[in-house]
């Protein structure tokens, strides 16, 4: 199979891959309930984990980015997936808080931290052209995984209880990572850079550490971090508890879930609009539009109490979010070369990983305190316009290498 048809094998490896781990982490806003319920726990103590596992996925995805600059991510993606296997296991085993907490916060945190930017920065060697569509496709991952794994688990607890949808689910997950993982390789031509060259008078590199680090350092990277963590602060409280407002709204649960399957589905075409219209008018101004309808689309959930209003709502959402999330790879792309992407992609996911932790146990807290979620959806909004204003400085693209944007940037 020649370089280009294996790429494409890469592009689903990474979409299945992506698909399943997120969803499977994701997927705790249906055991909320269930699991206050049975146990007791309060939902912001519940929504810890969840807070923790964004702390620890981001952390983490800037370690796993770094090594799959150094050893690739076929290693760095199969380690994960047991990981996510034996963590989704104890958690829903757990008979104590914060054995939950540290389960699915810190085992399932550490685990998702490995598959965003090794795969992303993976797919990125594969392809000379049609690069932008296949980041596209891959991320496409993530957002089919909440029309499939949240459903599909919601469906798990109401015939099996929670315990039992969550152990299925563990075993699932690793039965399709583990082998999906062995699907991942290194591009040819790093695999040909790599190669130790004999006979050949070869200058010294500048390490790899350092030029990764200078930039971490430039205002690029500073702005982006910032927009990024901002914007994922913003919409993961009112991600992570619309079904929990659904259902105290009088929407029957699994009607509540299907309202992440119609974000999934917005996300997908959010994706493709997004992406074309930033082709056209540019990321930037994409970007900021997106961030601006993410805050608005956020504020009107205070509006909103009727099944098919929730589903309305979902689809301004979805499209929002889900159009503005590749962006950030792509002017990741525009000002960084590829041989730091993993780093620099690692530790913008880190930062946006900081700001998605925020939002559950925030509006758990801002629930618990106030019976009502109501100040989660303003604070949210406030946020979101924040994103969106940061957005505006972003500096000029160029890359920190030197290198001009244009000639990375291959038509999709």
């Amino acid at each position: 199979m020649n370089r280009l048809h294996y790429g494409w094998v890469i592009v689903a490896a990474g979409a299945l891959i992506t698909c399943v781990a997120m969803g499977a982490l994701f997927a705790l806003p249906v055991y909320l309930a269930p699991i206050a319920e049975e146990t007791g726990w309060t939902r912001a103590g519940i929504s810890m984990a969840m807070t923790v596992g964004f702390v620890v996925m981001g952390v983490a995805g800037f370690g796993w980015g770094t090594l799959t600059d150094r050893i690739g991510a076929r290693p760095v993606v199969l380690i994960a997936a047991v990981i996510l296997g034996i963590g989704l296991l104890i958690a829903s085993q757990s008979r104590d808080l914060l054995v939950f907490q540290l389960a699915y916060g810190g085992l399932v945190g550490l685990a998702g931290g490995a598959f965003f930017a090794p795969i992303m920065a993976t797919t990125v060697g594969w392809f000379d052209k049609h690069r932008s569509l296949a980041v596209s496709l891959v991320s496409i991952g993530a957002g089919v995984a909440p029309m499939v794994i949240t459903p599909f688990a919601s469906l798990l607890i109401e015939i099996y209880g929670w315990r039992s949808a969550m152990t299925m689910t563990a075993i699932a997950a690793t039965v399709l990572l583990v082998p999906a993982s062995f699907l991942i390789r290194k591009a040819p031509q790093e695999i040909a850079e790599a190669q130790p060259q004999t006979g050949v008078d070869v200058a010294p590199q500048e390490p790899q550490p350092s030029r990764a680090s200078a930039a971490l350092r430039t205002p690029q990277f500073v702005v982006l971090a910032a927009t990024f963590f901002l914007c994922c602060a913003a919409h993961s409280g009112p991600i992570f508890h619309t079904v929990s407002y659904a259902m105290l709204c009088g929407v029957p649960a699994l009607a509540a879930a299907s309202i992440y399957s119609v974000e999934g589905v917005a996300g997908l075409f959010g994706r493709l609009f997004f992406g074309i219209a930033a082709d056209r008018l540019g990321v930037k101004k994409v970007l900021i539009a997106g961030l601006a309808l993410q805050a608005i689309g956020i504020y009107t959930y205070i509006y909103v109490t009727q099944l098919t209003d929730f589903y309305m709502l979902a689809v301004v959402l979805g499209m929002a979010y889900g159009g503005v999330m590749p962006l950030y790879a792509v002017l990741a792309r525009d000002y960084f070369g590829p041989h730091v992407m993993g780093t620099v992609l690692g530790a913008a996911t880190m930062t946006s990983s900081i700001g998605m932790a925020f939002g559950p146990v925030g509006g758990g807290w801002l629930y618990d305190t106030f019976g009502s979620y109501h100040w989660l959806y303003i604070a949210s909004a406030a946020v979101g316009v924040a994103a969106a204003a940061m957005a505006l400085a972003f500096p000029p693209a160029k890359r920190a290498d030197g290198e001009q944007p244009g000639a990375a940037q291959q038509p999709a």
